[in-house]
């Protein structure tokens, strides 16, 4: 299996000094190779510039700029070069496909957050002191850099990407080989149906709140912002105060997003060490997040007509406040891990067909949480027979598997 582990650095002030600059200078490289495809293209003979021409004037750019470029490892800048390579190929694949394109864009230095080196010992070299009691990660140009190691790492270190979020850097592993861990077979299966009102309900009856973190923290998130928005949007140097005011609403982000990683981690690793079997609706969050399309109206040239923009604004900030898209990655990433099984499937009326009659209709469900059978009277919670329906749905895909 392939997994990948991450670990808070500790750098010393002159060694943050230099992964900015590391930043900064990486961030300096891909802006001019964009530059460069630009001025290319924008040119009478519509050259088109790849990776393999950018990569080879690599050894020059060095040359000419050894205090700053020639600093850093040549493996990490290569892969910066592939990073903007991968962006052009995927705006034209979107351009190919009728898709809104998305034209690559400059990035800014506070929004260049990750260097990723190819290979261990090309650059950068993993537990680079093992005689050390403590763990330090050594990069080209920074040093020997201390590591939270937390846990053990196992299998063979593959790539290794430093990465910047807020006023903290991490050293993130992709290994391979890593030994799966199975547990012991409990012999149980379970059907899920993730919802806002509540997070999750299990066919078995269970219920897990949705703690909602971004709606907790919106009036202290709200105020940061309101305070950032006082300073000019476009400053070439920022102030003291402003600075502080950015980090204030970036820490608040950062604090956020972690308490959902936990909770989805503290969720799937309970749902994984009790059922042998995790069925779960197959979901498309980016689609159902989708702002409504426009409605012109036709009896008034240049007007439109409602479209429940407001109403499905707030529905899409519950949705991705739960975080599901996140949360069943790491499901199944503990799955394979325990040597368990997820089984999505379609999650189609899924909460308007009785489990006891099999009848659908819309009058099934009478309210969110009330589910009543216009033909048979079964009434349940409509949580509860949606995770009921989801695991015999499971069960007709194992049956058709085997």
């Amino acid at each position: 299996m392939i997994r990948t582990y991450k670990f808070l650095l500790r750098p010393t002030v002159r060694q943050a000094r230099a992964l900015t600059e590391m930043l900064r200078d990486h961030c300096s490289l891909y802006n001019g190779a964009l530059q460069e495809r630009r001025d290319a293209y924008r040119h009478t003979s519509k050259t088109s510039i790849k990776y393999g021409g950018q990569s080879a004037q690599l050894k020059e750019i060095r040359a000419c700029d050894p205090e700053r470029q020639g600093r850093w490892s040549f493996s990490s800048q290569q892969a910066t070069l592939r990073r903007l390579d991968k962006a052009f190929r995927a705006f034209f694949r979107r351009v190919g496909a009728g898709r809104t394109p998305g034209y690559p864009r400059f990035k800014g230095v506070g929004h260049f957050d990750t260097v990723v080196f190819p290979k261990d010992g090309d650059g950068c070299r993993w537990d680079s002191t093992p005689h050390d009691r403590r763990t330090r990660v050594r990069l080209q140009g920074v040093g020997h850099v201390r590591v939270h190691r937390h846990r053990p790492v196992r299998g063979r270190v593959k790539t290794i990407s430093v990465k910047r979020e807020g006023t903290r850097w991490y050293v993130v592993l992709a290994c391979d080989e890593v030994p799966a861990e199975p547990l012991p077979a409990t012999g149980a299966a379970v059907g899920i149906d993730l919802g806002v009102a509540r997070f999750l309900t299990t066919s078995d009856g269970a219920h897990v709140a949705n703690p909602r973190f971004l709606q907790t923290m919106a009036g202290e998130l709200a105020e940061a912002q309101r305070h950032l928005a006082t300073f000019p949007g476009r400053a070439r140097q920022r102030t003291k105060k402003h600075r502080a005011a950015a980090r204030k609403v970036a820490k608040l982000h950062v604090r956020i997003r972690r308490q959902r990683a936990d909770f989805h981690h503290k969720t799937a690793r309970a749902l994984v060490a009790g059922h042998d079997v995790i069925a779960h609706e197959r979901l498309n969050t980016a689609g159902m997040t989708r702002a409504p399309e426009a409605r012109p109206d036709p009896d008034n040239d240049g007007a439109f007509l409602p479209n429940g923009a407001a109403a499905k604004a707030g529905l899409n900030r519950s949705i991705l406040d739960a975080g599901w898209a996140q949360f069943l990655g790491i499901l199944a990433n503990k799955a394979e891990s325990a040597g368990r099984r997820t089984i999505p499937v379609d999650a189609r009326n899924s909460s308007r067909t009785c489990p006891e009659c099999g009848h659908v209709a819309k009058e099934n469900r009478l309210t969110q949480a009330r589910f009543q059978c216009t033909a048979c009277k079964f009434t349940a919670n409509a949580d509860h027979v949606g995770a009921t329906n989801i695991l015999n749905r499971a069960g007709l895909v194992l049956c058709d598997a085997a």
